[in-house]
């Protein structure tokens, strides 16, 4: 008999496990990011901290621990503009690692700094240069014969977290993406009008490789809404628009990407259009998948998947929240129709994976065609605990006509959209995913 859940378990919850109701602002997680070996995990919350897992390899299977935590960012205010620039983290990200040091990129609406991350040797004297029982001589002077070297000896391990680049004055807007280039050299930051091009060796200048910003801004008609690297060719990036188009970038045609290579964009059905089209076409995250060839998009209804070399449609459309549509106006009161989900595909690219509400979250497998729907949530862990069977996913297949309303929970009457999953990461060689459940940090794998 086929596995539901395709091997799919709860591992791991880190953080508050009990039932607290007013969870504190500055513990909400906002950012999650594996490194690229998959032995260490990065977390930011909107207390401007990152929480650093390590991989436990006293542990079967995929199984972390904590490792050092450190307060990357701190409320600032900006004098000129009057204005509060709060700590949290929008988005980390590692650099490829050259030596026993870690190097991560984290961010907030303003300022990047590059973090080193490093375990650093505490010694202490053992042995002064004076023996214990030397005696001083008629003079009150000591023999040279008795001085010896002073001894240090090793006491203890401290993992120890340094700014070694603080990257700031570049952003008059939000920065909403940043991503570290194929050359290990340089990245980008990008906020909602401009995209910025950075050596990591150099804090102190920036190339500006996309400028969007209208001469009068009462014509603005798009932001940019995130932006990636491409994996293996140093020279392309793309970024992401509120229209819902994608635009693919060379830096080797001109220094400013004013014009595009190309634009990955679906033609609305005129039919389908409302007054919340525009809000809900908008691309809240992108990713390239390993080998470069597909982009995975994520809109408020939808997960896309383009081809690199078929900019006229995407080859893949993945409903995620099909059964809100008729529930639009109230999303739009209450602001959860600006819910930024992130999205990302499986390390071997054969399957994808973005969260929705009530702490649901979709992994969908592009060969199968198989949805499905398991809960990040702290009953998980309680249910792991006493051995129940509570939390068994979900799975819808999209090929079937069947009843979604009745076979996915995340869309019900009592759905609670103040529960969601917006951050999440895939582990780059298994399958396993950490995910962001307001305060506390689950892992599942297969």
């Amino acid at each position: 008999m086929a596995d539901p859940d395709n091997g799919w378990r709860f591992a791991q919850c880190f953080g508050d496990k009990g039932d607290v109701d007013d969870v504190t602002e500055a513990d909400i997680i906002s950012a999650v990011e594996f490194d690229t070996s998959g032995d260490f995990l990065a977390t930011g919350d909107k207390g401007g901290r990152i929480v650093l897992f390590e991989r436990n390899e006293g542990k079967k299977g995929c199984e972390y621990k904590f490792y050092t935590e450190f307060q990357s960012h701190e409320p600032e205010f900006d004098y000129l503009k009057s204005l509060e620039i709060e700590e949290k983290i929008n988005k980390i990200r590692w650099c490829k690692r050259q030596n026993a040091a870690h190097f991560l990129l984290s961010t907030n609406d303003k300022t990047i700094k590059l973090w080193k991350v490093f375990e650093k040797s505490l010694k202490v004297v053992s042995e002064t240069n004076l023996p214990t029982d030397a005696q001083p001589t008629r003079g009150g002077s000591m023999l040279k014969s008795s001085l010896k070297l002073p001894r240090l000896i090793h006491h203890d391990t401290m993992i120890a977290a340094v700014p070694r680049k603080i990257y700031q004055n570049a952003h008059a807007y939000h920065i909403n993406s940043i991503s570290v280039n194929s050359d290990g050299e340089t990245y980008l930051s990008a906020d909602d009008l401009r995209i910025n091009l950075w050596n990591l060796n150099v804090s102190d200048q920036s190339f500006n490789v996309v400028d969007i910003k209208p001469v009068n801004m009462e014509e603005l008609t798009e932001v940019i809404t995130a932006s990636e690297f491409h994996p293996t060719h140093c020279n392309l990036f793309v970024y992401s628009s509120s229209k819902g188009t994608i635009k693919l970038n060379d830096m080797r045609t001109a220094a400013l990407c004013d014009q595009y290579a190309k634009l990955f964009e679906e033609e609305e059905d005129p039919q389908s259009k409302s007054f919340f089209s525009e809000i809900i076409s908008s691309i809240s995250d992108l990713k390239f998948s390993r080998d470069g060839r597909y982009i995975l998009s994520r809109d408020y209804l939808t997960l896309k998947i383009w081809d690199m070399n078929m900019d006229s449609k995407p080859i893949q459309t993945i409903n995620i929240h099909d059964q809100l549509k008729s529930k639009l106006c109230d999303l739009y009161e209450n602001d959860c129709i600006f819910d930024k989900f992130e999205c990302t595909f499986s390390g071997d690219g054969k399957s994808v994976l973005t969260g929705s509400y009530n702490n649901y979250f979709h992994v969908y497998d592009l060969e199968s065609r198989n949805d499905i729907v398991l809960q990040a949530d702290k009953s998980a862990f309680k249910a792991k605990k006493a051995g129940s069977t509570k939390n068994k996913p979900t799975v819808t297949t999209f090929g079937a006509k069947k009843n979604r309303q009745a076979e996915d929970p995340t869309m019900g009457e009592t759905a609670d959209f103040s529960k969601k999953i917006l951050h999440a990461s895939w582990h780059p060689q298994e399958n396993t995913i950490a995910l962001a459940a307001t305060n506390n940090l689950f892992l599942f794998q297969q």
